[in-house]
């Protein structure tokens, strides 16, 4: 039975971030009347007195679990233990919080980090467990995939409505565009949009150029997070993506010619790779509640960077405070 938006109480996790912003504003698109996001700061979700204080006080109908500590291939490889730390700690206590609150449908972003390296492209969900992930984000990606675990467990010894998706990288305005701790898009634009202010003649990436990644705008995910929310209710994971590959120096190319950098690209092969490639089958999402991506990669590209553009200034005063 499809939910009601606008009777449900709903608890986003994580909804003041990147994706949850989105999805907060597609809930209230959708009717949603009640939403609460409580803020990181104020409710430490790693914490399970504190989970469970957040659930009696808000009682949701409808949860979506957001909230994850992320970052790109420098950020995991200087910080594994506590990426899979808190991602394990905050997906434990919010799911058994979830399966206390009988009623609550809960929805759970996974991570495509937590296909296997080597995972025949494009990867199809049944294929989650047929290896070990890129070792350079691995213990996010297992803490994640775990998760998926114990919502089929629970699920089949409690009879919670748990479901999981497993969104592809993400991308667009509101991103993260701290180099250190950034994904490849936001990293790319703001590199280039410096060079071309300095007039440099190079800019260095990571790699080599030749691995292969697919994105999704982030309205497209939020749509997809919501779509799940509203009318899917099964135990299978569903991947949400964009259903197509582009390779890293390809990727750069792009984003130079977008922002008008005509300078070189020089890469850094010290530096790692990370997973080989990586595109998602995205069959299941169309089939099962009718989701596909809307926003062109080009379109959405040109509407990340205007919007980087834009908020620039206060992006790198917030960086020089103390």
């Amino acid at each position: 039975m499809a939910m009601d938006l606008g009777k449900a109480r709903v608890l986003v996790t994580g909804g003041s971030g990147f994706l949850g912003a989105q999805v907060v504003d597609e809930l209230r698109a959708r009717g949603a009347q009640y939403i609460a996001v409580p803020r990181s700061r104020d409710v430490d979700l790693t914490d399970q007195r504190a989970t469970r204080q957040l659930f009696e006080r808000e009682r949701p109908d409808l949860v979506l679990h957001l909230a994850a500590k992320v970052g790109g291939i420098g950020a995991n490889q200087k910080l594994p233990g506590t990426f899979f730390r808190d991602n394990m700690a905050m997906g434990l206590n919010v799911l058994e919080e979830a399966r206390r609150a009988a009623s609550a449908k809960l929805v759970v972003a996974g991570t495509i980090c937590a296909y296997p390296k080597f995972a025949p492209v494009p990867f199809r969900e049944d294929d989650l467990w047929n290896g070990y992930p890129e070792e350079t984000n691995a213990p996010y990606g297992i803490a994640k995939k775990a998760l998926l675990v114990m919502a089929q467990a629970y699920r089949q010894e409690f009879g919670s409505n748990f479901v999981m998706l497993f969104p592809v990288n993400l991308y667009g305005p509101r991103d993260n565009f701290d180099l250190e701790t950034s994904h490849v898009i936001p990293a790319m634009i703001r590199k280039f949009d410096a060079a071309l202010s300095a007039s440099a003649t190079h800019v260095t990436l990571w790699g080599d150029g030749s691995p292969t990644r697919e994105f999704l705008y982030v309205d497209d995910a939020a749509r997809g997070l919501v779509d799940a929310a509203v009318a899917y209710d099964d135990p299978e994971p569903v991947n949400l993506g964009a259903g197509f590959e582009i390779s890293m120096l390809d990727l750069a190319k792009l984003i130079a010619a977008k922002v008008g950098f005509r300078g070189d690209l020089v890469w850094d092969t010290a530096r790692p790779n990370g997973q080989p490639r990586r595109m998602l089958d995205v069959t299941r999402a169309a089939e099962r509640f009718g989701f596909r991506a809307q926003i062109g990669f080009e379109e959405g590209l040109a509407r990340t960077i205007a919007w980087y553009r834009e908020h620039r200034q206060e992006i790198l005063a917030r960086e020089d405070r103390p």
